[in-house]
């Protein structure tokens, strides 16, 4: 690592990433690299997460295009100056904004998404002018062998690596000094990069898991409530970071939406969800156990529960009569499993809300457009969505990110590429001004400072602070 990162650093003293070409010829690559593997990395993500191929290309491969596509198309006018409205002193000069590139950069993956939760990022870097090391995570390892084997036939070999790891590499790997990490994955590997970072003082940008509530109002309408939900929640089996993690909903409403999901269910995934092509599978032994113990130990299960160790199987799973001291209302669950806990009201789901962890993000199903503004305004989450679920994660013309516990910073779109970018201000003299700016000049008289008193009293009242100097 020390070795690529000594080579990345040389590839960007020599400038060529600081090209426009350069930048559009990469992201081009990306492209194809994409199109013209697409069945390997279908076939890639079955082997991780029995991930059907609906999925890949919907949620993964289509998600990083659509990045890679509208940074192809707006990249010469995000690389623009951004120049500033001139105020009295600065008439004369010119004033802007320049996006220069942070340097080498290291992405860290999450293996629930390993193509669109590596690669959206990397859109971002290169189209900042970013030297990269990607390091995907291990646990999706067929996944991370195909980038690993991919990027360098396709990417500039200097500028772009990725490497591979388990847990004790990425600790060495840290303690390198990188301009920027973006991270995307638990809170636990979250704080441990941050305290990397912070010796070193590297920026991060942190994308990180937790629980996102989902409210389920009584004036909704629960049959299309119960769709977006079910689908969202066992989407690729449940391993997801944006999907809804339960439900908080009315004691009246619970029965008709238990109704709902277990017909959703059955339309989906039909009476056995074992042998539906269109459901996944657990990543790994270990999570499987942390899911199994989770269900077994909370509510009553009122719709599947089926499980198979030897498949790393356990079948959509809604969860009733669930107490906020349950062990599935107090961690991550990252499986098939949705918990359904009642309110009396929506004051009351707000306010268990905002007894936890500010979440990654937050759905609301109503059809009333006062309720939605009301849990909007009064909770913070790092995302937002009402009568549907995961969507505002997957656009690019939205940011998206966490706050407080669930992250910090964000990316997708212009976003991404502002993450990856030093804002530099940029001041252009001109010297034909002096016969005013040497007022700021020692030897200090009141008369001098009484004139800069009132020039910056003129500049208040007629467009912004004024600056004599």
């Amino acid at each position: 690592c020390t070795e690529l990162l000594s080579k990345s650093r040389e590839a960007l003293t020599s400038g060529r990433t600081l090209r426009e070409e350069f930048r559009l010829s990469q992201l081009e690559a990306l492209l194809r690299m994409l199109v013209e593997n697409e069945d390997e990395f279908v076939d890639a993500l079955h082997k991780d997460l029995h991930k059907p191929r609906f999925e890949t290309v919907l949620s993964e491969l289509i998600l990083v295009k659509n990045e890679a596509l509208f940074a192809i198309n707006n990249l010469k006018k995000w690389m623009e100056p951004e120049h500033v409205a001139r105020s009295l002193v600065t008439s004369l000069d010119e004033c802007f904004v320049v996006s220069e590139p942070l340097g080498v950069v290291l992405i860290i993956g999450s293996w629930s998404s390993p193509v669109q939760l590596n690669l959206v990022p990397l859109v971002g870097a290169v189209a900042a002018g970013n030297c990269v090391i990607l390091k995907p995570s291990e646990i999706s390892s067929h996944t991370a062998e195909l980038l690993q084997r991919l990027i360098p036939s396709y990417l500039d070999t200097e500028c772009y690596h990725v490497i591979s790891g388990g847990p004790s590499d990425l600790t060495d790997l840290l303690e390198l000094k990188f301009d920027h990490i973006f991270y995307t994955g638990s809170r636990a590997t979250g704080q441990q990069v941050m305290q990397a970072a912070a010796r070193s003082l590297t920026p991060v940008t942190l994308v990180l898991g937790g629980r996102n509530p989902c409210y389920v109002d009584r004036e909704c309408d629960v049959a299309i409530a119960a769709q977006r939900i079910a689908w969202a929640r066992f989407h690729n089996a449940g391993q997801s970071d944006v999907a809804p993690d339960f439900v908080l909903c009315h004691t009246e409403v619970q029965a008709r939406l238990v109704l709902a999901l277990r017909s959703c269910l059955l339309q989906f995934y039909g009476p056995e969800p074992r042998h539906s092509t269109s459901f996944g599978r657990l990543v790994n032994a270990e999570l499987f156990t942390h899911v199994r113990d989770l269900l077994l130990a909370s509510g009553k299960v009122a719709i599947g529960g089926q499980m198979d160790e030897a498949e790393k199987y356990i079948a959509p799973t809604v969860l009733t009569e669930v107490l906020e001291t349950d062990p599935a209302m107090q961690q991550e669950i990252r499986g098939p499993v949705l918990p359904i806990m009642t309110v009396s009201s929506a004051d009351e789901a707000i306010n268990y809300i905002r007894r936890k962890e500010k979440p990654l993000c937050l759905y609301v199903f109503s059809s009333d457009r006062k309720v939605i503004s009301h849990m909007m305004t009064c909770t913070s989450s790092g995302s937002f969505c009402s009568n549907d679920s995961v969507l505002q994660s997957m656009m690019v013309l939205l940011p998206f990110g966490g706050v407080g516990a669930s992250g910090m910073g964000s990316y997708h779109g212009r976003c991404s590429f502002n993450t990856f970018s030093h804002k530099k201000s940029c001041v252009l003299r001109n010297t034909r001004v002096e016969c005013v700016t040497y007022l700021r000049y020692p030897p200090y008289e009141d008369r001098s400072l009484s004139l800069m008193m009132w020039a910056n009293s003129l500049s208040r009242r007629s467009q912004a602070w004024c600056e004599i100097l």
